[in-house]
């Protein structure tokens, strides 16, 4: 366990001043001055590209600035790569921890100080008690077992030995870059509380996310880049989300949901007592030009709708029609033929070929169409590809970049441009925001209006909100598998939203785990 650094120390934990950054004549970091003080949370906020993970490579290690200066405890230190970092006390969580995955998760955190029998051999057991100790004391004691192999862990497991990693040094400053992505509810509020037993003790901690919610729970500062610039630093607790959205984009939060009324009264998607293993007794219509967005918590069982809706999850019974005709969904290909465009929640698993092009990704879905005699026509598909790029916005240095090394917001466009050039009649939207940027946000609800606007049928689903009450032209909301019911948008909040998706009278848990 990390030991508490002392507090009498001159100047803060960390700081850096002046800091630029070019990339080939591109401007990642401008003049940024900023202090990361002992004891405190610094959330650090920006849209992609606002210089994030630019300024954390350079704490790091990994990049060195091409002006200005790093203090450690208030001495200027030259940081050539991670290993000078970890020596001067700083640590960064990544996203994406690498772990060993042949050997035991005690061994992955206690790597470079395994306890050793006489003969040099492992003793797993002190090894063993140790991790146990260390992880009923952080409190995440039933969340992982010391013996797993790194094979078998969850990505939330993955993070959680980084984390523990980092806490056996004699650490000062701890970075976390979205450290929540792919925790549970409950891991979330062990990592909080964790963060802020760290904070008393005296570190320093940097905290990047996207999540608003997250931000004001936990942060006691907010520090906003923009175009690699500090565009202001505020008192968590005097600060609001508009006035952060504004430093970060330029712009009122009211600007981002632009939602025109285009509903007609044809109807497109019509579900009827659907029924899976997950969801029960669904009726759901989805109108020309409608926004619909499903409510609800963890465990609603709207994926799992989504899912059958698509041809991935079997259905047991009931009918799903597309313009009035019936479809038999048997796997995804039918729901294809039939216009239904998805983007699930999980892009990079689930939508995209990561280590593939921009332009193999937008066209992977219309392949027939691009076709001369048998073979795919290069220059269609470029043409094709570069089409959406242009009018999606996605920022990237050509159609022939790999999907892998853009943003999330850019990653989500190109899964958006995919469906758009098979002209669907109807597209589902799985949680279609989750973890990109406010700036990106923006230009996704664009798109979304102008997609309805252009009569698109248009099904949401998302755990925020505001973003269901921005978006949305009805809002259905479920729980256990079910509809508990169904709200207009001039008659919705978020408290009736919640008390529908709170609610208990509903038959008993559907088998399975619905989410």
């Amino acid at each position: 366990m990390t030991k508490s650094p002392p507090l009498d120390l001159p100047g803060p934990a960390l700081a850096v001043e002046n800091i630029h950054k070019d990339f080939a004549g591109v401007h990642a970091l401008r003049g940024i001055t900023l202090d990361f003080p002992r004891g405190t949370v610094t959330a650090l906020m920006g849209e992609n590209g606002a210089g994030k993970s630019t300024l954390i490579r350079i704490i790091n290690g990994d990049h060195r600035p091409g002006d200005g200066r790093v203090l450690v405890a208030g001495t200027p230190r030259e940081l050539h790569s991670p290993a000078d970092a970890r020596r001067h006390g700083i640590r960064v969580i990544a996203q994406e921890p690498e772990i060993v995955p042949h050997v035991s998760v005690a061994e992955n955190v206690y790597i470079g100080a395994l306890p050793r029998k006489t003969g040099r051999m492992l003793d797993r057991g002190t090894l063993y008690r140790r991790m146990r100790a260390d992880l009923e004391r952080l409190g995440f004691a039933h969340a992982i077992a010391p013996e797993a192999l790194g094979s078998q862990l969850s990505p939330a497991q993955r993070q959680l030995v980084e984390i523990l990693r980092a806490l056996t040094t004699e650490a000062t400053v701890l970075a976390f870059d979205e450290p929540t992505s792919s925790l549970s509810e409950h891991e979330v509020e062990a990592l909080f509380d964790l963060i802020r037993r760290l904070r008393d003790q005296g570190l320093a901690i940097i905290y990047v996310s996207h999540r608003m919610q997250e931000i004001f729970r936990l942060a006691d500062r907010i520090a906003v880049l923009r175009d690699g610039e500090l565009a202001g630093l505020r008192d968590a607790s005097r600060a609001d989300e508009g006035e952060v959205v504004r430093l970060m984009v330029g712009r009122d939060l009211s600007a981002l949901f632009a939602r025109r009324r285009s509903a007609r009264d044809r109807v497109v998607l019509d579900v009827r007592d659907l029924t899976t293993e997950h969801v029960s007794n669904v009726n759901l219509e989805v109108h020309e030009g409608e926004v619909v967005a499903l409510a609800g918590l963890v465990g609603a069982g709207r994926s799992e709708l989504a899912g059958a809706l698509v041809g991935d999850l079997p259905i047991r019974s009931g009918e799903v029609r597309v313009e009035g005709r019936p479809l038999r969904l048997r796997i995804p290909r039918d729901a294809v033929r039939a216009g239904i465009g998805y983007a699930p929640e999980e892009r990079k698993a689930q939508a995209l070929f990561m280590t593939g092009s921009v332009r193999h990704n937008i066209s992977v879905a219309v392949l027939d169409r691009l076709r001369r005699f048998r073979f795919v026509s290069s220059r269609r598909e470029r043409s094709l590809a570069q089409e959406f790029v242009d009018r999606l916005e996605v920022r990237t240095p050509s159609i022939d970049h790999e999907v892998r090394k853009l943003s999330g917001g850019n990653q989500q466009k190109v899964v958006l441009a995919r469906w758009l050039a098979r002209r669907p009649k109807i597209l589902i939207l799985d949680e279609p925001t989750r973890g990109i940027d406010i700036g990106a946000k923006a230009e996704i609800y664009r798109l979304i209006d102008e997609l309805a606007g252009a009569g698109v049928a248009i099904l949401v689903i998302s755990s925020e909100l505001p973003e269901v009450l921005g978006l949305a032209d009805r809002i259905v909301v479920m729980q256990n598998g079910g509809i508990t019911g169904e709200l207009d948008r001039a008659d919705a909040d978020e408290e009736s939203i919640l008390a529908l998706a709170m609610a208990y009278d509903l038959a008993e848990p559907t088998q399975g785990n619905p989410s």
